[in-house]
């Protein structure tokens, strides 16, 4: 086995396991991102909650992050579509600036971004389709930033594992079984339910230009 590639200040909290398939790899979960510019793989499993894949091809660094956003706001109102209550818009441009600012402090340009969306879908039963919600945010979000889409897997009804390398930009997809979604739709709703207690950490971000 090889020793794994140094990792980069304020990442140093993510464990990273040999694949022999994929070699080493990082696991991120609802709420995290993580950034690279080693051979590296970041993975993560998607019900509801969509990720975006990040890099920028000549700077040779990239990242992808995982979040959904929160329940409607108690009055029926949408939350992200409001600029008054704003929590769910925060949530969701707080996954992708936190993402881009990292990314753009180690020397990405935006303007050679190449961007990469999959996720939300419909597997949360007896609710709003959470999935939708964060669809519509994502491709509000990447239309009003001005940022194109190099490709995308969005919506349905199944989960998805999505493999990213970082390096060369390569994505694998796997639709996951029913069983799987089970367990993938009971942690989404506790992690759902734990966003109405709290607001994202550190406030607003600020992009570097």
């Amino acid at each position: 086995m090889y020793e794994p590639p140094p990792i980069l200040p304020g990442f140093e909290h993510f464990e990273r396991h040999w694949d022999r398939e994929h070699g080493w790899t990082v696991k991120i979960l609802p709420g995290e991102y993580y950034v690279t510019g080693a051979e590296e793989v970041i993975s993560t499993v998607l019900g509801s909650c969509v990720a975006a894949c990040v890099r920028d091809p000549e700077a040779g660094i990239g990242g992808m992050n995982h979040f959904m956003l929160p329940q409607d706001a108690a009055d029926g109102t949408d939350p992200w579509g409001d600029p008054a209550i704003g929590l769910a818009t925060r949530y969701g441009s707080y996954a992708m600036e936190s993402l881009i600012n990292d990314l753009m402090k180690l020397g990405a340009v935006r303007a050679r971004l190449e961007i990469k969306l999959f996720g939300g879908g419909r597997i949360l039963a007896g609710m709003s389709d959470v999935g939708a919600r964060n669809v519509q945010f994502i491709r509000e979000y990447m239309r009003i930033e001005n940022y194109p889409v190099a490709a995308e897997d969005l919506g349905g009804t199944q989960p998805r594992k999505v493999v990213y390398f970082p390096r060369s930009g390569r994505v694998r997809l796997r639709r996951l079984r029913p069983v799987e979604n089970r367990i993938i739709s009971r942690h989404e709703q506790l992690y759902l339910e734990s966003l109405g207690r709290h607001t994202p950490a550190g406030g607003d971000v600020e992009l570097f230009t």
